[in-house]
């Protein structure tokens, strides 16, 4: 390995380019500020400010969106033009398959049913259809546009390369992962679940991970950004409460991340490499940086600085605020729109929610959470999509409860709508049986814990 210091090849503006950036991304995204229904952060006062000038028209950008999305599929399966083929963002917004094809179309057509409120009520009433396309698609839209716009500052200025080396020696003993995860994990955390689904299974291919250390980081550590968990909570009408339901997650989280490698199906998962590749990664510090006291430190200090001596422009942090604006429009609202709506038609008009979740009353009540049967029903349906858990706590009345849901539906992490199904699409080797039985091992982990710490709080 090389003995010359990287940081001989910073700016000395380096060290500015890195502080300043990411002292402004933790205090717009982790810095509570207080209102008058408690404490909130800057990105969610923003957004709710925006929602409010907006809200009479949101339900109508947001169908614009979700037929924009479906156009989009649809020109590139028919024709592949050359704006899309040839654009690597567009590419991956819109080269879906043809399940992911007929999401979209259902959620253009539960959309315009919804707008114009044209065919069956079941569709388009205020508890199914009109829930998801008046109340929480106008606020995905607000939250994802400022919080998108803004990721960068936590992502592109090495405050993920500094806290990655950081967290190298504790990866293996606690986690059995190389300690070049924790970067994935952090991006994970700090952006968006499927970017460490991508990042994580570009490593496997290169043969930086094994398939067991793929499995587990894309299962356990490709978690709910701080954006979605932002979302899910003012869905549930507790974003005063970020703090603490973030904090449980995180917590809950760790805890989770202990012991899922050491059980099956992640623990019989082999120590192979992607077509019979040997292992690629050394985790060796510089000789420069191992003979010093806080190596590690001063080693992930410098890496940071070359990240952020990368960002040279304001018109490139603004791309990548916007791409990621666009990602979470396009890609995710169809998604929303689609399975929210045929998940809470489901539950208004059938059993079927009742039905798998009554197993969990005998338990929520021996754990004294109220309104149990109505918890219950929102247990399972997490492994469709992470928001249907909030949306059908929208009718509970105790906080407890609320806390308590959303908790466990961002720490249930395995959601088909979006991380799993990139994992399903990955050349991470889970298949859907693995997804579910995950799934439910993270829902018998996290439900006591996130239990304990709602009756501490409330």
């Amino acid at each position: 390995m090389s003995n010359e210091n990287i940081s001989s090849h910073t700016s000395r503006s380096a060290v500015w380019k890195f502080i300043i950036p990411s002292l402004i991304g933790i205090g717009l995204f982790m810095t509570p500020l207080p209102t008058e229904e408690g404490f909130t952060i800057p990105v969610a006062l923003l957004s709710n400010a925006l929602e409010g000038m907006l809200i009479e028209v949101l339900p109508a950008i947001m169908t614009v969106i979700i037929i924009l999305s479906f156009l989009g599929s649809l020109i590139h399966r028919v024709s592949r033009p050359q704006l899309i083929e040839g654009t690597p963002f567009f590419k991956n917004l819109f080269d879906v398959s043809m399940f992911w094809l007929i999401v979209r179309l259902a959620a253009v057509i539960f959309a315009i049913m919804t707008l114009f409120q044209v065919g069956p009520e079941a569709v388009y009433s205020e508890y199914t259809g009109g829930l998801l396309l008046y109340d929480l698609l106008p606020l995905l839209f607000t939250i994802f546009l400022f919080a998108g716009l803004f990721l960068p500052l936590l992502l592109n200025f090495g405050l993920l390369e500094f806290f990655g080396t950081l967290l190298a020696k504790l990866m293996r003993p606690l986690f059995t992962l190389p300690g070049r995860s924790s970067i994935d994990s952090l991006t994970s955390w700090l952006g968006d679940g499927t970017i460490g689904v991508i990042l994580t299974n570009k490593q496997y291919e290169e043969g930086f991970y094994s398939k067991r250390e793929a499995a587990v980081i894309g299962t356990t550590f490709s978690v709910v950004s701080i954006t979605f968990s932002l979302v899910v909570i003012d869905q549930v009408g507790l974003v005063h409460m970020f703090l603490p339901f973030y904090g449980t997650v995180i917590f809950t989280g760790i805890i989770a991340a202990l012991i899922m490698p050491r059980i099956p199906p992640l623990s019989r998962k082999p120590q192979e490499y992607a077509g019979g590749q040997k292992n690629q990664l050394s985790e060796e510090l510089p000789d420069t940086y191992s003979k010093k006291s806080f190596g590690a430190v001063k080693f992930g200090f410098d890496k940071a600085k070359e990240r952020a001596d990368k960002n040279t422009s304001a018109g490139k942090f603004f791309k990548d605020g916007g791409k990621n604006v666009l990602d979470m429009w396009l890609g995710v609202a169809p998604v929303v729109m689609a399975f929210g709506t045929a998940a809470v038609i489901l539950a208004e008009y059938t059993p079927v929610f009742t039905w798998l979740g009554m197993p969990f009353v005998p338990i929520l009540e021996l754990m004294q959470v109220p309104e149990a049967a109505a918890a219950s029903e929102t247990i399972i349906v997490g492994f469709a999509d992470m928001f249907l858990p909030a949306i059908f706590a929208a009718g509970i009345e105790s906080e407890m409860t609320r806390f308590i849901i959303a908790c466990l539906s961002v720490s249930q992490l395995i959601f088909l709508s979006e991380v799993g199904g990139v994992l399903l699409g990955s050349k991470i080797p889970v298949g859907f049986k693995d997804l579910f039985i995950i799934f439910l091992e993270r829902t018998i982990i996290a439900l006591p814990i996130i239990v304990l710490i709602a009756h501490m709080i409330f």
